[in-house]
């Protein structure tokens, strides 16, 4: 075929030399610097009466020197092996607690020097909090005092990480199991240094093992061998006063739980064999049940090793799978087995069941329920009560359904049936209420149950809370907020009786806030906390959320931005950034529907194009770029046409404002944006240039499927080819910036998709430029490498979009 010519062609490219600059990190003009170098504010946790605020403070970014701190790759884990916690962990570094209603927050006393703080979790009864403080040497645990505003230290730092989830609260506050680095651990292998005893070998035993592009796996036995060091741990019991004993021996637990009465726990460890081509999380694993004395009683679960699946997203594993406990029961265990031997092109009328267990787990399983489509998740109530969320990715259906554990044989009520992307008709979420184990269960007051939910409508967003009443089935409207200039977020309940409500309130020029909004009492609202807006030269940009119609009547949207000071009434020609991240529907209607807010903060982050407001550029963010498929027809079947309509369809949109000069329009997008941008510069003629950042570019490399494509290459081998830049790399005309972090760990945008894209566009001939940043994961975090990504943007823009040359004016170079 004459793609599989052509890609051959193409990879003989390769050998094109580079042109390299060599460059310091760079930093972004004073009006981009002034919004990048500011002081967040904190992140809020509320306990669940509301009684007690805890604000954790964190700097804005990393340095590059924290990045470039040993790191290993392991089994999808990055790990720092001297300190045993994730490499890539966001750290607090000071803490604060507050008085609902009191006017200041008190400092924390107590903390360590320089801390840097992560796994913040409450006691079940509320009144103190964990986290783990890491310090150069290793992981330590904390203790904090609520009302005392006051931390203390209560082990050394000899906690492994590595695992995540390092500690449980035991259920009556006086301890927690913690994972300790075990005495015989032995020294890791340095793969610099060792001596290779014989060839790294893998088999395929017939078996079809068709798998994303994972990255940062086992590649050798002495990725193995360190893997294993690295995640065993000892679990022991650690009391507040710091005094320790032993609880469990030295394993590879991934996590571990307390029953809700905590006189069990069951504790998952990862087995042998490994595997070169999985993460961690599918290599065999036994969960093992306890007393909370540390006794074991038995082997509650075991799983093989799973390297192979059956085809398709809906596809799972057999045997128990998502075992967890009943939160509204003392300790009954629950779990979830595959009707259709996990295979989504079996035909059956359930697939899935959901079967419990209960103490003293001697008796037989028992089935509670049998769901249409693949079990998501269940929300106890009470012994008559529960509600079960199952969905099907295939036709983007998901099912509410409420049931009676108690009477598996009555059938249950399906309350909602509906397309999971159609958020104008998205129910919510029902309120939780912490039980008497300290658990969340659905809150239930006179046979209701209230519902949360986000109420994006066609005429905007109103947030509401819903009563549904579990005797009629029926739905009424309990609030809804009534802003047309702000947006209220509703989070949760505070007192379902009074009805008092956490809200977070925010507009264009108002930083969030947290509020208690009593529903029952109108316009009562009290605000508890007063965080004021750092973004001060941003407060008066023009914002405004356009709609407008692709050229098959497809209703579009979109953010749009004016530049700091622009004068409406004059409609001067501007320049403008798109910027978008393409999503995959199966309808029309549901791809029309916009969830943008006019009203919603503006806040720029290091990934967002806002900061070039103050440089002069109009900004469309978030524009809408729906790729639809309906009935046979899968999006991807017509990507590329669907791609550059939309991307007319913004411009047109915008440029009949009369906002922007159409020759002066760049388009951008981060990881499936990139590879988005890619295709619109390499088959339209819209933009002036472009902005690629952390994309895949060659789809073959990816060949098992991608993004939303299930397919693998062999079964549609023309879409992966017709969607691929890489493949049409000579028909890029366009100036396309291309940045990738050295270190990126997202499966299927490999740091070499960029690298081998660069050289194609060179040898053929493109005006490109490569930007590698150097420890930079998929997202990037250090101050260094932002600023300088922000100047490279700035830079790329500057030359070829506000300053593009007029074609005489190039014919003249």
């Amino acid at each position: 075929m004459q793609f599989i010519k052509s890609t051959f062609l193409l990879f003989l490219i390769m050998s094109v030399c580079n042109a390299q600059e060599k460059l310091e990190y760079q930093k972004p003009p004073k009006e981009i610097l002034e919004l990048v170098d500011v002081k967040l504010a904190p992140s809020v946790r509320v306990d669940s009466k509301g009684a007690n605020l805890v604000f954790l403070y964190r700097d804005s970014y990393k340095t590059i020197s924290e990045l470039s701190e040993k790191e290993m790759r392991l089994a999808g884990l990055r790990i720092n092996p001297k300190t045993n916690i994730s490499s890539r962990a966001n750290y607090f570094n000071d803490v604060k607690v507050k008085r609902t209603l009191d006017k200041e927050a008190k400092q924390v006393t107590g903390l360590p020097e320089n801390p840097r703080i992560t796994n913040f979790v409450w006691s079940p009864d509320q009144s103190k909090a964990a986290f783990t403080n890491t310090t150069k040497s290793g992981v330590e645990l904390w203790i904090l005092n609520i009302s005392e505003a006051k931390a203390t230290k209560i082990t050394d730092a000899i906690i492994n990480a590595n695992m995540r989830n390092p500690f449980k609260w035991f259920r009556d506050n006086s301890a927690l199991l913690v994972k300790f680095i075990p005495s015989t651990r032995k020294p890791l292998i340095d793969a610099q240094k060792a001596i290779p005893v014989g060839p790294t070998i893998t088999m395929s035993d017939g078996k079809k093992a068709q798998n994303r592009t994972y990255q940062d796996l086992l590649k050798n036995p002495n990725d193995e061998y360190n893997f294993e060091q690295l995640a065993i741990s000892e679990i022991k019991k650690v009391t507040l006063n710091g005094k320790t004993e032993n609880w469990a021996p030295a394993a590879m637990y991934s996590n571990f739980s307390f029953s809700p009465d905590g006189k069990y726990v069951i504790a998952t460890e990862i087995q042998k064999p490994f595997s070169y081509i999985v993460p961690y999380r599918r290599f065999p694993q036994e969960t093992k049940l306890y007393k909370h004395t540390g006794e074991i009683v038995r082997t509650v679960n075991k799983v093989p090793l799973t390297e192979v699946l059956p085809k398709g997203f809906m596809a799972t594993r057999t045997g128990k799978r998502s075992m967890t406990w009943r939160s509204d029961r003392p300790a009954t265990l629950v779990w979830t087995e595959a009707l259709d031997k996990g295979d989504p092109e079996v035909e059956v009328e359930y697939r899935d069941e959901v079967f419990q267990l209960e103490a003293p787990f001697t008796g037989s399983p028992k089935s509670i329920l049998k769901m249409i489509n693949r079990f998501r998740g269940i929300q106890w109530t009470n012994e008559e009560v529960a509600v079960a969320y199952d969905y099907w990715w295939n036709t983007r259906n998901t099912k509410t359904y409420i049931f009676n554990p108690s009477k598996p044989g009555q059938k249950p009520n399906i309350i909602h049936d509906r397309n999971y992307q159609d958020r104008y008709s998205d129910p919510g979420s029902p309120v939780t209420i912490k039980n008497k184990y300290g658990y969340s269960v659905i809150n239930i007051e006179n046979n209701n149950i209230y519902m949360i939910g986000d109420g994006y409508t066609k005429e905007g967003q109103f947030p509401f809370i819903d009563k549904f009443s579990l005797k009629s089935n029926t739905s009424s409207r309990a609030y809804q907020s009534k802003y047309t200039d702000k947006v209220e977020n509703i989070y949760t309940a505070i007192d379902l009786k009074k009805g008092e409500f956490l809200v977070r309130i925010e507009s264009p020029n108002e930083y969030p806030n947290y509020y208690i909004r009593n529903i029952k009492k109108e316009n009562e609202l009290t605000q508890i906390t007063s965080f004021e807006n750092p973004f001060a030269s941003l407060q008066d940009v023009h914002k405004e959320v356009i709609k407008y119609k692709r050229d098959d009547g497809l209703e579009l949207s979109g953010t749009l931005y004016l530049p700091v000071g622009y004068d409406k009434t004059k409609k001067e020609k501007m320049p403008m950034i798109l910027w978008a991240y393409p999503r995959e529907f199966k309808d029309k209607s549901s791809a029309s529907q916009s969830t943008s807010n006019p009203n919603e903060f503006t806040y720029p982050f290091w990934g967002s194009m806002l900061y070039w407001v103050t440089r002069g550029y109009v900004v469309l963010d978030g524009a809408s770029f729906p790729i639809v498929g309906e009935g046979d027809e899968e999006p991807n079947d017509s990507f590329r046409k669907q791609l550059v309509a939309n991307g007319k369809a913004a411009i047109d949109a915008v440029d009949s404002l009369g906002y922007i000069d159409r020759d002066r329009v760049a388009v951008g997008g981060h990881s499936y944006g990139a590879f988005m941008t890619a295709n619109l510069l390499s088959h339209s003629n819209l933009f002036a240039a472009g902005i690629a950042r952390s994309g895949a570019y060659n789809r073959t490399l990816t060949p098992f499927g991608f993004q939303s494509e299930e397919r693998s290459y062999w079964e549609a081998p023309e879409v992966y080819y017709n969607m691929s830049p890489f493949m049409h790399s000579d028909k890029m005309k366009t100036p396309l910036l291309l940045i990738h972090g050295h270190a990126d760990n997202n499966s299927g945008t490999y740091p070499l998709q960029s690298e081998r894209y660069f050289n194609a566009l060179k040898g053929l001939g493109a005006t490109t430029r490569l930007v590698m940043l150097p420890k930079e994961s998929h997202g990037y975090r250090a101050k260094e490498s932002i600023l300088h990504l922000l100047w490279e943007q700035d830079q790329w823009l500057e030359k070829y979009v506000k300053n593009k040359k007029s074609p005489k004016q190039q014919g003249t170079n």
